[in-house]
């Protein structure tokens, strides 16, 4: 591995050199291929010098960049940054380094203890697969989908997003939390269900799907983070928040997850009732009174600091990535405009680095957990995948291309 690192890595060395131009005729997409380039090269430079494969997620209140395990539940998001980055270029040192850091991760299918598999997974392997056709990455997203089935709570009808006898979350009293997040979770099941043929993985998607929809949104169509089922009667027992500002605001990654979750369930369904409620989630977020005019969110709509309250740049680049993908479902014109304008203002100097700033990382001001006091107005590693998924994306459409196409 020490070998192919170095040959790897000396390969992205000479791909420094590709600086952003001031050519008023660049794209959008050319200039933010070169910087997702230069920041990512810059990155695996510096992680080259510890001569071993660490996993970026954040940096500390000192700039430090801090390093992740193989089970953190942002594990998959450097990895499927390093697949967008070779679906947007095509160079074969992307592909070989992006084959590295999935396979490290090859244990994490076994992993039953919380519902992020199918984040781990899915960016990971599942961008892997569709990329390359890897024949064995193939058993890898059958297995994790195992994994996730077994947190489904029959009682519940519904995918139990945590442990309530563990950490921080054994103080709250639950039996079955459920967070809105689960539903980024869920396209892994509908992937494994085609690969495998088993339409148990699907059936546990669907109905963990209108579970949530029929409980965790409000009149306003806001959804709250988390919702706590009796395990064994389904009864809803809470309505709260865990990273939010209260229980009844609306937490901004909360929307987008929300957003994009029910925009992927449609792909795989073509039920009406998800595209729906994508439609009527965008409605919230886009007709909030209190959406800044560059469109990137306040970390939760309700902060009663608001103007003074930390931007989310991770919620704004999962929005846009999801809106490219409505886009394609709708033809409606006003998705294509809000993502491009989403990605327009990510992609300026108010929200993405300089080189040799924010630990490389490529976007800046986003919002881990203020309730925990952690990650707060930094980079994380989910912010910049859904950017170069967002780019990657917006690239295919306008070469008239479905979203996932190679």
């Amino acid at each position: 591995m020490r070998t192919n690192l170095l040959i790897i890595a000396s390969a992205l060395l000479a791909l420094t050199s590709c600086k952003l131009t001031d050519k008023v005729e660049e794209s959008i997409i050319d200039t933010s291929t070169k910087t997702i380039v230069m920041h990512h090269t810059n990155q695996l430079n510096e992680i080259k010098k510890q001569d071993k494969l660490l996993n970026p997620r954040t940096i500390d209140p000192n700039g430090k960049v801090q390093y992740i395990p193989k089970d953190d539940w942002t594990s998959g998001f450097f990895p499927g940054s390093l697949w967008m980055t070779y679906k947007l270029t095509k160079e074969e040192q992307w592909k070989d380094i992006a084959h590295q850091y999935t396979e490290m991760l090859d244990a994490v299918k076994h992993l039953k203890w919380h519902h992020d598999v199918g984040f781990m997974i899915g960016c990971s392997f599942l961008n892997g697969y569709r990329l390359t056709d890897n024949p064995n990455y193939i058993e890898v997203i059958i297995q994790a989908a195992k994994s996730l089935s077994t947190r489904y709570r029959e009682g519940a009808q519904a995918i139990q997003s945590w442990d309530n006898d563990k950490g921080w979350q054994a103080k709250r009293g639950w039996s079955c939390p459920v967070i809105i997040d689960n539903m980024m979770n869920l396209e892994l099941l509908f992937e494994a269900s085609i690969l495998s043929g088993d339409p148990v993985f699907h059936n546990i998607a669907v109905t963990h799907a209108k579970t949530t929809l029929e409980n965790q949104f409000r009149d306003d169509n806001s959804c709250y983070h988390v919702i706590d089922y009796d395990v064994n009667t389904g009864e809803v027992r809470s309505k709260e928040t865990a990273q939010g500002y209260a229980d009844e605001s609306a937490w901004a990654r909360g929307q987008a997850w929300a957003l994009y979750g029910y925009t992927v369930c449609y792909r795989y369904t073509n039920d009406s009732l998800f595209l729906e409620q994508a439609e009527k989630i965008y409605d919230f977020i886009f007709n909030h009174p209190r959406l800044p005019e560059d469109l990137i969110p306040y970390w939760d709509f309700d902060d009663e600091s608001i103007p003074n309250a930390p931007r989310d740049a991770s919620a704004a680049a999962c929005t846009a990535s999801g809106l490219y993908e409505l886009y394609l479902h709708t033809s409606n014109e006003k998705y294509l405009t809000t993502a491009n304008k989403l990605v327009n203002t990510l992609a300026s100097p108010n929200y993405t680095a300089k080189e040799h700033t924010n630990g490389n990382f490529i976007l800046m001001h986003s919002v881990g957990s203020i309730p925990h006091g952690v990650e707060i107005d930094v980079p994380l590693n989910y912010a910049d995948y859904y950017f170069i998924e967002a780019i990657a994306r917006k690239k295919n459409i306008e070469a008239g291309e479905s979203i996932l196409n190679k």
